[in-house]
């Protein structure tokens, strides 16, 4: 399928052949009929990518400071990879879209295949041929409703959304400043409320359009005169700011035309520095509007699916939706005069120029359209160009990947590409444009969207699975039956059940390989602090602080179901490394924490390792730190030497009064590089398992067994 991307290091519009994505559970796939530009949304997009590297710099200062920040914890080239790998992550363009129903995902009853529905969301309703949704971002249409009218619905119920921050009454005047595509949508939904609304624009062009369509509107240089005289001298109980400009007249312009105690809602992208004395005296209201409604925002809405009651939150996002496509199917809201320009998706980098052009004709709603005329079965592989493939030169690793999120193309990849013996066969995400784009970056054969296709490839013998956590340990069971070997990015399950299927085929010795991508034991300054406490007769006692950061309550990592939690999802890193200096799976563990209080999510707690030497290690994980602090910091005590690992950046051993201290200065280095080494070899000479299974599961019974601790408050025995 054709799909519109902007490429942020760049500037380019693309316009490129990704997989058509594989609706989940709670989705909905839909082929694309006609998609929205949003030209002051996407505008705002398009110029940024279009800045230099000291453009992107000096407009975002704020990621300026967290990449300096990085540096400093964690060296400089670390940072300036970190951040390059951000810029070279392409954006999918677009969030208001109108098509067909090609299939639904588990748990959706209301849709069925054939359906006409209008689409919502960025990274959702985006400029594709086809688009995997969340069913309440999703409303059918009217049969009334052609599709490049059902278009519309997005930005319509964003300006529904507005309108009623705005608290209208019949008879009301009502006055809205910026006549783009949300101004003229804002003005016929007052005009249909039976408010008495007035538009303001400084561009004659778009007075006019708004004119034609029935609504009084004036210039902004005209519009206190025009505005007293239409209100009888009383000013508007509400005026409504859709203007996209950095400048802050409109504000300055609304305060003026508003009545005393009369009501601002600010939906546009403009300066808000509020003139004190302005609204002061005139005791004004003031609300900036958030997008669609109730439920923008919310994981558990959008994502997940859970509607909020009817009857106490009237108007979601989606029910706002709704309510526009009822509007347009019954006229109340006319959309076609507002359509200027449209470009079939092959000419979508047109219609960016077009937008971003600063002499360029008049242009309101900007429509992308689709191929219509044969209807072809999705496609959810797209081969790559051989030019973009490594030569195999006999190779006994050849390679799937499944997932390609952040950590695939951070740190996965980029160490892949650089070792021998290799294949890249190929990548699948979800949604398919990740897989693509890592595909074309590191050398893959092919991209996909269906996992069913690195089962089904017989020239793939070994797998990488970088998903998210709950898929974990399915895809592991899958991987070494359909006999394939397997690195799993941590942890290897979350739950109990889980470990024990996989455990029980471990014990198969005919199976292929099997790691976990507990990196850490595998950085050199972990091997060399191993090593200084070698042939040791007596326990250890190891420290290990997580400076690791808040997390929103609302990411995927604290949901059960998805991550598993904190203390499983990220703290069997940290186990792991205390199983690899000691050299054994602990025998029990206990743990306490911090009360949660609403704002944290069992994420400060500190776990208490017992092993069968008598050695102990204490993990203290910490969410509630300053985050520019360093991550992570290891001390161990043991038969009168100590030693002092500074977040992989800074080794000191101490022993015999002595001291060596080992550094890496210019970045981190936390054994990503040398695992990925351990797994290939193992696979091509060693035929031995990098981590030993017994640590491997007693790791993932380890992790599983805190959380309980932690929510038990009593030991756990691991069996």
């Amino acid at each position: 399928m054709k799909q519109v991307l902007k490429d942020l290091r760049s500037g380019r519009t693309l316009v490129v052949d990704a997989p058509v994505p594989v609706p989940g559970p709670g989705t909905v796939l839909v082929r694309n009929v006609a998609s929205l530009v949003s030209v002051g949304t996407e505008r705002m997009v398009v110029s940024f990518a279009e800045k230099s590297l000291l453009g992107k710099a000096q407009s975002r200062p704020d990621l300026v400071r967290q990449v300096w920040e990085k540096a400093r914890r964690e060296g400089v080239l670390t940072a300036i990879e970190a951040a390059l790998n951000r810029l070279n992550q392409p954006i999918a363009l677009g969030y208001s879209s109108a098509g067909i129903v090609e299939q639904v995902g588990e748990g959706v009853k209301d849709l069925h295949p054939g359906d006409p529905v209008a689409c919502a969301g960025g990274g959702y309703a985006v400029h594709a041929e086809y688009v995997v949704v969340p069913r309440l971002l999703v409303t059918p249409l009217p049969k009334s409703v052609d599709f490049e009218s059902g278009a519309f619905v997005t930005l319509g119920a964003i300006a529904l959304h507005g309108f009623r921050l705005a608290k209208p009454q019949i008879g009301e005047y009502v006055a809205v400043i910026g006549l783009g595509v949300l101004g003229l949508l804002t003005l016929q939904l007052a005009k249909a409320s039976g408010c008495e609304a007035v538009g303001i624009d400084i561009d004659p062009w778009r007075v006019e359009k708004a004119s034609s369509l029935g609504v009084q509107a004036t210039l902004r240089s005209e519009a206190e005169s025009f505005t007293n005289a239409f209100t009888q001298g009383r000013g508007c109980d509400a005026v409504i700011i859709c203007a996209d400009t950095p400048a802050n007249d409109p504000v300055v312009l609304a305060g003026r035309l508003a009545r005393d105690r009369g009501r601002v809602v600010v939906i546009g992208a403009v300066g808000l520095e509020l003139p004190r004395k302005l609204y002061y005296e005139k005791e004004l209201s003031f609300i900036v509007s958030r997008s669609y409604g109730p439920g923008r925002y919310d994981p558990n809405y959008e994502e997940k699916g859970w509607d909020y009651p009817y009857g106490y939150v009237r108007w979601t996002e989606g029910r706002n939706m709704e309510a526009v496509a009822q509007l347009i199917g019954e006229g109340r809201i006319t959309v076609k005069p507002l359509i200027t320009h449209r470009f079939p998706i092959e000419a979508a980098e047109q219609a960016y120029a077009l937008i971003a052009a600063k002499k360029a004709p008049p242009s309101l709603g900007v429509l992308i359209t689709y191929p219509q005329t044969e209807v072809r079965s999705p496609s959810r592989r797209v081969a790559l160009p051989r030019s973009t493939m490594v030569p195999s030169s006999g190779a006994k690793v050849r390679l799937g990947v499944l997932g390609a999120g952040n950590y695939a193309t951070a740190m996965f990849l980029p160490n892949l590409k650089s070792l021998t013996g290799v294949e890249k066969v190929g990548i699948v995400s979800a949604n398919g444009l990740h897989a693509r784009h890592a595909a074309e970056k590191f050398g893959f054969a092919y991209a996909g969207s269906d996992e069913g296709e690195i089962w089904n490839d017989a020239t793939i013998n070994a797998v990488a699975i970088l998903t998210r956590h709950q898929h974990h340990a399915r895809q592991v069971e899958s991987a070494l039956t359909s006999r394939k070997h397997v690195f799993c990015e941590k942890p290897l399950a979350i739950h109990w059940d889980e470990i024990e299927r996989i455990e029980a085929l471990l014990q198969n010795e005919e199976l292929p390989l099997l790691t976990v991508g507990f990196n850490r034991r595998f950085a050199p300054l972990a091997q060399r602090l191993k090593a200084f406490f070698e042939h040791r007769a007596q326990p250890l006692y190891v420290y290990y602080q997580v400076n690791a950061g808040y997390l929103p309550l609302t990411h995927w990592l604290h949901d059960p179901l998805q991550g598993g939690g904190r203390i499983v999802g990220e703290g069997c890193h940290f186990i792991d490394f205390l199983v690899y200096l000691v050299g054994a799976v602990p025998i029990r563990v206990s743990g306490k924490a911090l009360p949660d209080r609403g704002i944290y999510c069992e994420d400060n707690a500190t776990l208490v390792l017992e092993f069968p030497d008598g050695s102990m290690g204490i993990v203290s994980y910490l969410a509630n730190g300053d985050k520019s602090y360093p991550k992570e910091r290891v001390e161990v005590f043991g038969e009168g030497k100590v030693a002092v690992l500074e977040d992989f950046r800074e080794l000191h051993l101490v022993a015999n009064g002595h001291r060596r201290t080992f550094r890496h200065w210019l970045r981190q280095d936390k054994g990503h590089r040398r695992l990925l080494e351990a797994f290939i070899n193992a696979i091509t000479t060693i035929g031995a398992p990098p981590i030993p299974y017994e640590q491997i599961i007693g790791v993932a019974k380890a992790s599983l067994a805190a959380r309980e601790a932690l929510r038990t408050q009593r030991p756990i025995e691991i069996l």
